[in-house]
Order: C-alpha cells, then sequence, then structure tokens
C-alpha cells in the first residue's frame, strides 16, 4: 500500500509530521529534497510539502494533483501562500494548531472507510417504556444478518447494556476509558477494543459512579462507527444531553418508544418536543395500553414504525441475564425484521403482518384495544368509542 509523501528538509518540522502521523496510525515516505519525490509524487495517496523546500519544489514543476498541503511552523510567514500556489497545494496548515486536522488528513489515507453505516437513535417516551431493550434487540437482529453492528449505550443512568445483555463480565473498553479521546478514532482500533459477542460490538458503560460523555468523545466514536460499521444503534436517555444531540444529529431515523395509555404519550410528546430539535426522522414504536396505535401516532404527529405487545416472559428471561427473543416466531424478532428490511430498501410488502411496518396493514392493523374519549393530547382530540 502506498504511504503519504513527505517533503521537507526540517529535521523540527520532520519530527512533528511523524510523532502526527504515529498518533494517526500511518506510515510515512520521506524524500529530503525534491528530487527524490518524484517517484511518489503521483501514487502517494497525499502529500505533505514542508514551506522549506517549497520554492525548489516548485521549481522542479511537478505535475498538479489532489491532495497536496502544505506545512509551515511560521505562521507569519507572508509567502506561505505564495508557496502553496507555486507547489500547487490546496491547502496550507499551520503547526501546531492544526495537528488535529492532519491527523485525520493521515488517518483518511491509512485507513480509509469500508463502510458508509447507518445510525439508528432509540429513546424512550417515559421511564420504563422499553427503549433498552429494543435498541439491543435491533442491534442482535443486525449481527444475525452478518452485517457489521455497533451497540452504543449513551444512557449513563439506564443500568448497563452489558447488563441488559448479560455481558457485564466482558472484557473490553467501557465509555471511562474513551471520554478523553478527542479527534479521529480508528475504527479498526475501536473494533478491537469494545467488548463483543454474537458478531456485536458494545460500547457500554462501568459500574459505579455515573459520568456523562463528552459531545467530542460520541462524536469521534459516531464517526468511527460509520466508517466501519454497517449500522450503529445508540441508545439514548430521554434529556437530550450533549452527547446525545451528537447522536441524533448523526441519526437516519429516532425511534421513540411510547406506551400506549395517557401520561405515557404527554411523557412521549415533551421528549418529541426535544429531540425534533436535533434530528429528522422521528417514529413511534407503541407499547401496548389502553390506546389505539393510530391514535398514539396521530396524538404526536409522527409516523408509525409499529406495536410492540406486552410479553410477560421478557422480564423474565432478562433477569436471567439472557438475551432478548429476537427469533423470526417471536414479536421483537418480526418487529427488528420488519425495521432492519426498511433501512436496507426492502420492496413494499416485505414486511412482517402485524408489526406496523411495510406490509402490516398500518397501524392498528393488529387486535383492537380500548379507546379513551374526551382527551386531548397536543393539541390532537382522542376520539373514538370508550370502554
Amino acid at each position: 500500500m502506498d504511504r503519504p509523501l513527505v517533503i521537507t528538509e526540517d529535521h523540527d518540522l520532520l519530527d512533528d509530521l511523524l510523532r502526527v502521523a504515529a498518533a494517526a496510525g500511518a506510515e510515512l515516505d520521506v524524500a529530503h529534497v525534491p528530487a527524490h519525490a518524484r517517484p511518489y509524487w503521483t501514487r502517494a495517496p497525499m502529500v505533505v510539502v514542508g514551506s522549506d523546500v517549497a520554492d525548489a519544489l516548485a521549481a522542479t514543476g511537478p505535475p498538479p494533483r489532489p491532495r497536496v498541503v502544505l506545512v509551515t511552523r511560521d505562521p507569519g510567514d507572508p509567502d506561505t501562500w505564495r508557496r502553496c500556489v507555486a507547489v500547487g497545494a490546496q491547502d496550507v496548515l499551520e503547526l501546531p494548531a492544526a495537528e488535529r486536522r492532519l491527523a485525520d488528513e493521515f488517518a483518511d489515507v491509512a485507513e480509509p472507510a469500508t463502510r458508509a453505516g447507518t445510525v439508528v437513535c432509540v429513546v424512550g417516551g417515559r421511564g420504563g417504556a422499553g427503549a433498552s431493550v429494543l435498541a439491543s434487540s435491533l442491534a442482535l437482529a443486525s449481527a444475525r444478518r452478518r452485517r457489521r453492528t455497533l451497540l452504543v449505550d449513551a444512557d449513563p443512568l439506564g443500568g448497563g447494556l452489558d447488563l441488559l445483555l448479560g455481558q457485564e463480565e466482558a472484557e473490553g473498553a467501557r465509555w471511562p476509558d474513551l471520554v478523553a479521546r478527542e479527534g479521529r478514532v480508528s475504527f479498526t482500533a475501536l473494533r478491537a477494543a469494545l467488548p463483543a459477542f454474537a458478531g456485536l460490538s458494545l460500547l457500554s458503560f462501568h459500574r459505579g459512579k455515573a459520568e456523562r460523555i463528552p459531545a467530542e468523545a460520541m462524536r469521534s466514536v459516531l464517526d468511527a462507527g460509520r466508517r466501519g460499521f454497517d449500522l450503529v444503534v445508540v441508545d439514548l436517555p430521554r434529556a437530550a444531553d450533549p452527547a446525545a444531540v451528537e447522536a441524533l444529529g448523526r441519526a437516519s431515523t429516532t425511534l421513540l418508544v411510547v406506551t400506549a395509555d395517557v401520561r405515557g404519550v404527554l411523557a412521549a410528546a415533551q421528549v418529541l418536543t426535544e429531540i425534533r430539535r436535533h434530528t429528522g426522522e422521528v417514529r413511534a414504536v407503541v407499547r401496548g395500553g389502553v390506546l389505539d396505535d393510530e391514535v398514539v401516532a396521530a396524538s404526536l404527529g409522527t409516523p408509525y414504525a409499529g406495536g410492540l405487545p406486552d410479553q410477560p416472559r421478557l422480564a423474565a428471561a432478562l433477569n436471567r441475564g439472557d438475551a432478548p427473543p429476537i427469533g423470526r416466531r417471536t414479536v421483537l424478532g418480526r418487529f427488528c425484521g420488519a425495521f432492519l428490511d426498511s433501512l436496507e430498501g426492502a420492496p413494499p410488502g416485505a414486511g412482517t403482518p402485524g408489526t406496523g411496518m411495510p406490509g402490516a396493514g398500518g397501524p392498528g392493523a393488529g387486535p383492537s384495544r380500548a379507546r379513551l374519549s374526551g382527551v386531548r393530547l397536543s393539541g390532537v382530540r382522542l376520539s373514538g368509542a370508550g370502554t
């Protein structure tokens, strides 16, 4: 594999460039004089020209090419931009201020993206709605399809997705090991560091004091996840803290889990108002209750993703340390399959009946639930026959 090319005679500048490249996981080819750079000029994925040799390089008439940057340790030099134009560079990076950007450039060529991953966020409309179970189930179902999947626990007060999945003893990095990280994170290193099971990579919390996730750390993890995974599922807290805002801004879809009762819908409406400020598509997943699914979705004014009836044996299974049941015959399994089909562009009608996803016949296709009349939620009247 061809490596980035550095052209400089300045040993102090070269030391800085080697240090930045090492931090980005990149190896360099170095030419101390422009003549030595000729064999590498066109085939190197990136060329870094030291300002000390820019005039000499320009005199050789190098052919135009993309991804050439001029680096300098003297931001006050008035000739810097003239040299930039002379060597055909696209930009000037002034060190040390631009070291993080240079590291990102090195990392891009050393580890090009292998995926264009989709980010899906899951948030509960109120406490105990089942958002963590749904997020875990979606991630497991995706991994079973042999898709690289990353499950991110973004709720420091949620009890831990590793515990929910029976993986609290699994070895690997947790959020406290990553919170100081800024800038680009290698997706290869991230996969290697995290606990993995059933084809799924998991980023959760340590037991003990709950620490908020810095926005910069969430940004780095999700950007790495999108480069190296097919699907990233993020379990969010109900309050949109800075880390949650980063996740919402990268989500293609956010699932809002709503319990089908008046209090649940009112609480979900408040959560929805907040998350809509930071994300695009929001779909409602309705948990079984006294209200019809279509009434809940209409009250919130959000598309319907599907319904999840109560599962009496689910809590017992989770308390035993078992993973959520996502077989094809289970409610969770059918929902997850239909939702993943919709992300992957399955044709209309490919969904599973009764899930509310494509082919399900829309909200309320399953058994009718009791309706409440005479109640207003978010300005939408809940009409229908009372029980």
